[in-house]
């Protein structure tokens, strides 16, 4: 495959979560593979950073504030895209809580924003692709917490397993369309998200480290390049698929 499958010049994508983390860094990533990005956060300030970042490298950057959980907003915001060829739904939360002490308002708030959220957008996308016709891709953002337990992770993987039998589920149902729907599972990625250890941060991070194999937690952009190549014509058939770049912490069959 040439490189120019990964070339996005004249397509346009639409990201949410893109004021921060991987939302951003893939933002960045396909407007420098040449896309049109449209991106959407409800952190304002956020969302003015990444577009400013992506328009001083020489791409083109829109934005929408809104909230993933209001079906109407994204609707909005997509309609307005001149056309729709990938769309990455990264928007999400973390919320920690033992399962014996996790409230139902916990569970309702995580699964609006990380399950409900991601639905809305990926039923935008897909709407308006076949209608435009477009053979696009979807693109979502699990995590690796899908393929082990961890203490206090419920609600957070709850909503991300939820997300990974979306992605399949749609799949099967777009395909026909030339819709490609795949997710991708992160490791242990610096973010804000995961910067929430205080003071035990840095032990945090050294502890992830060690359980890979590489020695190394990942970085925003590690995972952009997954979400870049699921854009692109490179993953032209692959759908239905979970993409885990987590340094081999997890290595599931």
């Amino acid at each position: 495959m040439p490189v120019t499958a990964y070339d996005l010049t004249g397509r346009t994508a639409f990201v949410t979560g893109a004021a921060s983390g991987i939302g951003r860094a893939s933002a960045v990533l396909l407007a420098q593979a040449g896309a049109t990005v449209h991106c959407a956060d409800r952190d304002a300030q956020g969302l003015h950073d990444t577009a400013t970042l992506i328009k001083d490298h020489g791409g083109t950057a829109l934005v929408h504030h809104l909230d993933v959980t209001d079906r109407a907003q994204l609707r909005q915001a997509v309609g307005s895209c001149e056309r729709l060829d990938a769309m990455a739904a990264v928007a999400g939360i973390m919320h920690s809580s033992p399962v014996l002490e996790t409230r139902d308002e916990d569970l309702d708030r995580v699964l609006a924003v990380n399950f409900k959220g991601v639905l809305y957008a990926c039923q935008e996308a897909a709407r308006r692709m076949i209608a435009d016709g477009t053979r696009g891709s979807i693109v979502t953002m699990a995590s690796s917490a899908v393929d082990t337990g961890g203490p206090g992770l419920l609600c957070y993987g709850v909503a991300k397993a939820a997300v990974v039998q979306l992605t399949k589920t749609l799949a099967t149902e777009v395909g026909r369309h030339g819709i490609r729907v795949n997710a991708v599972a992160p490791g242990w990625t610096r973010t804000p998200m995961t910067d929430r250890h205080g003071e035990t941060q840095a032990q945090t991070e050294a502890f992830m480290a060690r359980m890979s194999p590489l020695g190394r937690v990942g970085e925003p952009e590690d995972i952009a390049h997954t979400v870049l190549h699921l854009a692109s014509d490179a993953a032209s058939f692959t759908t239905g698929q979970i993409l885990r770049p987590n340094g081999g912490v997890a290595m599931p069959w």
